[in-house]
């Protein structure tokens, strides 16, 4: 059937307003990149393009703050975070999804109730723990509370709920116990959507910025957002060197993103089939 002058135009419409927001959106990451490459008298010009290329201003960083200290804390506290997150929310959801005992459905509503507590009622009390048990200032302190939430259960179980239980019949009259069947069946085929949640939480505690602040007193335990607040704060008003350390904190989440995007849309198409 061929287009009206009014489809036309209303494509014309849709996708000037698309490219417009795309645009936007585009516009604060561009500025940074060409900012960070600017020598500091540059940044306020008004234009665009600096006039004189600066490579230097990322080594510059390295030299004012101990960035790779804060880049390796930054990683270390969100791969192990990821790591925890991905092993408790897996055994969790196998025991929602694939075993039957009593109240397993209250108690699985009880726990999703938990998302939604907003996470600044839990900090005092997460704190609080923390004095108790001697974490502050140290790795185990920002690591442990991070390590468990009801998301990572809850999307694994209904990624779970979407492998057919025959499987688990199966291997349960080869021989295999609920350890084996959990391993070498339903973890495999449960891989897309562990990928997923490791995608979603290792950027969500990348850069996590509340909790490090208040439990972290010594500049060697500073992470990505902490070591940049303080860098920005201590060292005067460097724009250039601002922005060349911002724009090195943000490729490692994209480079994660694009590597595992395909496994992001798998894993939560998945999960979302079944309830």
């Amino acid at each position: 059937m061929p287009r009206t002058k009014s489809d036309l135009a209303k494509n014309v419409v849709v996708i000037a307003i698309l490219t417009t927001f795309a645009l936007s959106t585009v516009a604060p990451l561009v500025w940074m990149v060409f900012t960070s490459f600017k020598p500091l008298q540059e940044v306020e010009s008004g234009s665009i393009l600096p006039k004189v290329w600066r490579h230097d201003n990322y080594g510059e960083v390295f030299k004012q703050v101990p960035f790779a200290r804060y880049y390796m804390n930054s990683v270390f506290v969100a791969a192990w975070v990821t790591f925890l997150t991905c092993m408790t929310s897996a055994m969790a959801a196998y025991a929602f999804a694939r075993l039957e005992w009593k109240g397993r459905d209250a108690l699985f509503r009880l726990y999703l109730a938990t998302m939604m507590i907003p996470g600044v009622v839990t900090m005092i009390p997460n704190y609080t723990l923390m004095v108790k048990l001697h974490m502050l200032d140290s790795y185990t302190g920002l690591i442990i509370p991070s390590a468990f939430g009801a998301f990572g259960t809850f999307l694994l179980r209904q990624f779970m709920l979407t492998i057919p239980k025959a499987l688990d019949e199966a291997a349960t009259i080869d021989g295999a116990g609920h350890w084996s069947v959990f391993i070498d069946v339903v973890l495999p085929l449960a891989r897309p959507g562990l990928i997923a949640l490791a995608i979603f939480t290792f950027l969500g505690n990348y850069g996590s910025f509340y909790w490090p602040l208040i439990l972290v007193k010594s500049e060697s335990l500073r992470t990505l957002p902490i070591g940049i607040m303080y860098f920005d704060g201590n060292y005067g008003q460097q724009t250039n060197l601002l922005m060349a350390a911002s724009l090195m904190s943000l490729l490692p989440p994209i480079l994660l993103f694009l590597i595992g995007q395909k496994y992001l849309v798998k894993g939560t198409a998945f999960g979302a089939v079944k309830g």
